[in-house]
């Protein structure tokens, strides 16, 4: 007997407790809401009875419109994301990330998914994304993509409470696939697929979404077929599980002395190579000073040249000495300095490892600091065989939900669901009311047996200006009427039509219905459009908008892990207005010796907290937002050209470029004026000033020579002054005739505009 792998049982396990009575009736009713969104809204025992009585099969689907009008209000745009940093480089690798994120939505078709989510969370009333890694893409390199999972293939611990499912102790995928969908995804594993236990499909129908197949009111094609049961081996069907569980992993964060490297040493032989040679041609200088002391000493007969020698060869042995210890000195003291203390987080068996190895590196630990911290812990499984194993380099889960209404549980509450009662009343109430105008158009009779030939009066009895025989001695058939139908019943209708919008919050005017917005003014429309928005404004802000948060944050966590290497993104702009970005993470950089010693834009190591912009995903009133912006046009906050940057016109951009120059012109020809203005109050003062100088000329023609000598000193600076005067003058002319020359440019440009 085969032992059974322990873990297989444990998942095993996990999902025959995962599939209770609460979690099946969840399947059923949201199964039910999903049919009904798409058109099966009649059961094959509800279509066989309407059509023993006559009735019409058809039904009115008033559940579309709503489904695509909250699936339009969350889709509208694509989610944007923002990043705050922490410090330094963090900051500017924070401003990169909503651009690498939109970069891996837009690879991932991420607003496709996104879509499809949000109709899942709308019909089913849980829609799910899912952040993974394709480590094939790039070359071997890998790509961050994002996947839609089906809600009924995921299971969650019951006991979660939190909105995201932050704090439940599993999620778990389930899936029945044949096994050659499997080998294609795990080529490697394609013996252990093959030998996997097959699963027995006597029971399952194509959605498998209710353990009690009985209840649905619509059943998919059986894959229980000839084709499967009697399939080849790699054809079979098997179950499928990822197991995806938070753990505690321990970790070490080693700080660690690093010591320069072969080459970085060698730099600092060199440095201190120079900075002895200095200190040695110091030291020569000094010797010489005192050997020449010395040899004055000598001849002065103070020191006997025996003395002298002895003296000098002691001081170059002490040189030498000091020179040595000085090199030492300095190779320490430039080690020191390009030795830093770093930290590495190690796993607790990497770091066990290092202790019980002979590598070096275990002697440059000074510090090690044990913790603990959440990953996830993903465990495969096909049929009865263990796949894989892994750790993912992430503390939040990947598989992110979208609710509805969230129920504070793992089963929330969809859309359409309560919507069904209305509809099931209004497909009844539409089916009479043809039933009824059927009947009325087409006659019934009430005939003694033997009275008439039925298969005649089958034939004619609706032609006009028939005769119809009856049999003598046989009473005259008599024409059967169906009942009017309540006036009520039309009213109780139209209810009903209203009811679905109130329960929805989806209301007809929201739809283009301009029936009841047809006299209202502009801003009562706007208004309106605001109030009548508010239910789904409500469910964006606390469902969809920290689900998008949490993806973000996904996003984010497996990223780092992943573009470790230098990387290049080409982001293009799908509006076409706006250039393509590129931008560049984990630059190297090189040191002397063409050794990478660090990085710009370090991705993996940067620390930044992932925001969603509130509302990026809402669409936008153009014209609300237009009207906004010309009241802050009049108001003086912006100008004409910041509205014109925001409204959809042709030639846009040749419009700002004229109302630029415009602009710029109008300033000109106003600091023109502002200075022609100057010049004239100068000119004004000059014309004053020379005609008090030629009163102060007459009278100082009568005056003595020295006063005459004084005035015509004086009258030479007037001149002076007049000629000033002159000069202002003609300066003024050309101003005028430049703000003339700018004034018939611009009339020239309306001219142009007009045409």
């Amino acid at each position: 007997m085969a032992k059974t792998d322990a873990l297989v049982e444990k998942v095993r396990n996990i999902y025959s407790s995962a599939k209770t009575t609460h979690r099946s009736q969840w399947e059923h009713i949201n199964q039910k809401g999903f049919d009904f969104a798409n058109d099966n809204q009649l059961s094959e025992g509800e279509k066989l009875s309407l059509e023993e009585q006559g009735m019409p099969t058809f039904t009115i689907n008033r559940i579309i419109p709503v489904v695509e009008m909250l699936n339009f209000y969350a889709t509208a745009k694509s989610p944007r994301w923002q990043a705050v940093g922490a410090q330094g480089d963090d900051v500017d690798i924070a401003a990169m990330f909503s651009d690498i994120a939109d970069y891996i939505w837009y690879n991932s078709h991420g607003d496709t998914l996104y879509s499809n989510a949000i109709n899942d969370c709308i019909t089913k009333s849980l829609g799910y994304l899912m952040v993974t890694v394709d480590p094939d893409a790039d070359q071997g390199m890998g790509e961050v993509v994002i996947t839609q999972p089906d809600p009924f293939d995921i299971y969650v611990d019951e006991k979660c409470r939190d909105l995201l499912f932050r704090d439940a102790a599993y999620i778990m995928i389930r899936k029945i696939l044949p096994k050659n969908h499997l080998i294609a995804k795990f080529p490697n594993a394609r013996r252990k697929i093959l030998n996997a236990k097959s699963t027995d499909t006597s029971f399952l129908s194509y959605s498998e979404k209710s353990a009690d197949v009985e209840q649905k009111d619509f059943t998919f094609k059986d894959l229980a077929s000839d084709s499967y049961i009697n399939a080849k081996d790699d054809e079979k069907l098997v179950e499928y599980f990822e197991l995806y569980e938070k753990e505690k992993v321990e970790y070490v964060n080693v700080f660690m002395k690093v010591v320069p490297d072969e080459e970085a040493q060698n730099l600092i032989v060199q440095q201190a190579q120079i900075q002895v040679q200095k200190m040695q041609a110091e030291m020569k200088v000094e010797l010489q000073e005192k050997a020449l002391e010395m040899q004055k000493a000598v001849e002065e007969g103070k020191m006997l040249p025996e003395r002298m020698e002895l003296e000098i060869q002691k001081e170059q042995e002490m040189m030498s000495s000091q020179l040595k210890t000085y090199e030492v000195e300095v190779i320490n003291r430039l080690q020191e300095e390009n030795s830093q203390v770093d930290n590495k987080v190690f796993s607790k068996k990497e770091y066990d490892l290092i202790l019980n190895s002979e590598n070096k590196l275990k002697d440059t630990i000074v510090e090690a600091v044990p913790f603990k911290e959440d990953r996830i812990k993903v465990v495969k499984i096909v049929g009865d065989k263990r796949l894989d194993v892994s750790y993912l380099p992430i503390k939040e889960y990947p598989i992110v939900p979208f609710h509805y209404k969230w129920t504070g549980t793992p089963l929330p509450i969809s859309a359409v669901s309560p919507l069904i009662g209305k509809q099931r009343e209004l497909n009844k109430a539409h089916q009479l009311m043809v039933h009824n105008a059927s009947l009325g158009s087409s006659l019934r009779y009430m005939y003694e047996e033997g009275a008439i030939d039925t298969d005649y009066w089958e034939k004619y009895s609706s032609a006009p200006g028939a005769l119809l025989p009856v049999r003598n001695g046989y009473q005259q058939p008599t024409p059967v009427m169906p009942f009017q139908l309540n006036n009520a019943f039309f009213g109780l209708v139209n209810q009903g039509k209203n009811d679905m919008e109130y329960l929805a919050g989806v209301y007809s005017s929201m739809q283009g219905d301009t029936g009841s917005t047809r006299d209202m003014p502009y801003r009562g429309m706007l208004a309106m459009d605001e109030y009548g928005t508010r239910r789904i404004k409500y469910w964006l802000k606390n469902c969809i908008e920290p689900a998008l948060r949490q993806c973000g944050e996904v996003v984010k966590q497996l990223s780092q892990s992943v573009y470790t290497a230098n990387k290049v993104f080409n982001i293009m702009q799908p509006d076409g207005l706006t250039e393509d970005k590129r931008i560049e993470i984990n630059i190297p950089i090189y040191n002397d010796y063409g050794k990478i010693i660090d990085k710009y834009y370090d991705y993996k190591s940067a620390k930044f907290d992932v925001r969603i912009i509130s509302g990026s995903t809402l669409p936008l009133n153009r014209w609300a937002y237009l009207e906004e912006l010309k009241q802050m046009m009049s108001m003086g906050i912006i100008d004409d050209i910041a509205v014109l940057e925001q409204a959809d016109i042709r030639n846009k951009d040749k419009i700002i470029q004229r109302k630029s120059l415009y602009s710029q012109l109008q300033k000109q020809i106003k600091g023109m004026e502002e200075e022609i203005k100057k010049l004239k109050g100068t000119n004004e003062t000059l014309e004053r000033q020379v005609i008090q100088s030629n009163i102060k000329s007459k009278t100082m023609a009568k005056a003595s020579e020295v006063e005459r000598q004084t005035m015509a000193s004086k009258a030479n600076i007037y001149k002076q002054e007049l000629e000033s005067k002159a000069q202002q003058k003609l300066y003024r002319n050309i101003l005028e005739k430049e703000m003339l020359d700018s004034r018939d440019k611009i009339t020239k440009m309306n001219d142009e505009n007009i045409d």
